[in-house]
């Protein structure tokens, strides 16, 4: 297992005027064992930057470090890393067994200890009953996990997921998400995983890296990011669904953005807002109220079974005053701590 240190990133495409740079200064410490996630909307630089620390991809300018050695120019086979793409890449005509133990076979590592790695894998990730199949024989979440067996058994410093869950429907993205914190907990190895998803970054993370435009607008435990977010993007993109931003709060401050969750909104009788209903959702345990206040669109989030007003009524609404948020409106940063 190893520490990661990132010193400055930078990543640029072409050379001089006509460089376009993508990964702008990326500096980030992630301690030996931790499970950090890289989350963001399509574009935002999150693969890339995966990428180069695998050493897919050259590094421009700045320092990484795994362990102790700096490994700009290392080779990816010389990284210790191992990696688990969006697509499985098994072969179709090898068994699940054979998948997982070719890299070490091309290793040249002895067939006992072949045999013993395979099998270890293979029960921490509750595969061993399928290894003599074929990958067609398998759903889409238990090729997965023979793909990461095929990393376990490498036994590497690194492990880096590079959006794994994408090709699985819910259940499965539900399924697997249990696997891989049970297997981070079962080896503790140093993992970072890549998604857009932000559910799946909450749920996974010990911190978290939210990247926007080849920035990252803020890095810390899935907490400190949802209950104070560092920017209106953060604000904006984690959180389902996402706060509410008032660029027009009754009673609001000149030049402030004003940030409040959906579940920190309460019906009353009197005082507060006025709220216009104009869709309602259910979703089991809760329902979710879309409306305006104002110019701005608003979303309050209820407990089911709570009575609650219907498309096309006007309700009143209050902020709770201890869940409030300040962002500036200039450059969207957080004002109060």
């Amino acid at each position: 297992m190893a520490s990661i240190s990132l010193k400055n990133i930078v990543k640029r495409y072409g050379h001089g005027k006509s460089a376009v740079p993508v990964i702008h200064g990326v500096n980030a410490e992630i301690k030996d064992g931790e499970f950090i996630v890289l989350v963001g909307p399509s574009g935002c630089g999150k693969s890339t930057l995966l990428r180069m620390i695998a050493g897919l991809e050259e590094i421009t300018g700045g320092e990484l470090r795994i362990g102790e050695r700096v490994v700009n120019n290392l080779e990816p086979a010389k990284r210790n890393i191992a990696m688990v793409f969006q697509n499985y890449a098994l072969y179709p005509h090898m068994s699940n067994y054979e998948n997982m133990a070719y890299g070490l076979k091309i290793a040249k590592v002895p067939k006992d200890e072949i045999a013993r790695r395979v099998d270890k894998a293979a029960e921490i990730l509750q595969l061993s009953h399928l290894l003599q199949r074929k990958p067609r024989e398998l759903s889409g979440g238990q090729r997965q996990r023979v793909a990461m067996g095929r990393a376990i058994v490498r036994q590497p410093q690194v492990f880096l997921f590079d959006e794994p869950l994408s090709n699985l429907d819910a259940k499965l993205r539900g399924q697997t998400r249990i696997q891989i914190q049970k297997l981070h907990a079962e080896l503790g190895i140093t993992s970072l995983f890549v998604t857009h998803d932000q559910v799946e970054a909450m749920t996974l993370a010990q911190r978290m890296i939210v990247m926007n435009g080849g920035n990252v607008e803020q890095f810390g435990t899935p907490e400190e990011v949802y209950h104070a977010p560092a920017s209106t993007f953060v604000a904006g993109f984690i959180g389902s669904p996402p706060m509410n931003l008032l660029k027009n709060a009754p009673g609001g401050q000149a030049g402030r953005i004003l940030g409040i969750r959906p579940e920190h909104l309460d019906l009353v009788s009197s005082g507060g807002w006025e709220f216009r209903i104009e869709t309602v959702e259910l979703l089991g345990a809760e329902r979710l109220l879309y409306g305006k206040v104002g110019a701005d669109d608003i979303t309050l989030r209820l407990e089911e079974g709570l009575p609650y007003p219907h498309p096309g009524e006007t309700a009143r609404i209050a902020p709770r005053a201890d869940r409030l948020h300040w962002f500036d409106a200039a450059t969207g940063h957080r004002i109060n701590p």
